[in-house]
């Protein structure tokens, strides 16, 4: 059974899409499940100003994304790479067990797309359209 709060997150997922000129873009598969996500940044004085996703997966995936999302706007560029799976999951109010491997993609993701950030600077790679 799912929690509430991933029900809710799940449902009604928060900052879903991509950030338009991000300053890092990084886009993760998991193996095991096949979930996909994207997760894209913008960057204002050190901090993430802004965190979207897209994600294409399990409850789980959906929420521990929506979820990443929110905690970790606001946060120092290396506050935001400290951000564990294990946070994620507790403020989703825990996960089945055979789901928490759903929930390590999203933290993973915001990691590479700061690591981009870092390494390429303002308006890193982001698919094209955006």
């Amino acid at each position: 059974m799912y929690t509430d709060i991933v029900m809710e997150h799940f449902a009604r997922p928060r900052n879903v899409g991509l950030v338009p000129d991000a300053d890092g873009y990084a886009r993760l598969e998991s193996d095991v499940h096949h979930d996909v996500i994207e997760v894209s940044i913008r960057v204002e004085d050190g901090r993430l100003a802004e965190v979207r996703h897209r994600t294409y997966g399990c409850a789980a995936a959906i929420a521990a994304s929506s979820m990443t999302t929110e905690l970790a706007r606001g946060l120092t560029l290396d506050e935001a790479t400290r951000l564990e799976e294990g946070e994620v999951v507790r403020a989703l109010g825990g996960l089945p067990e055979g789901k928490v491997r759903c929930s390590v993609l999203a933290p993973a993701a915001l990691r590479a797309a700061i690591a981009v950030h870092r390494r390429q600077g303002a308006r890193a790679d982001t698919p094209p359209g955006l």
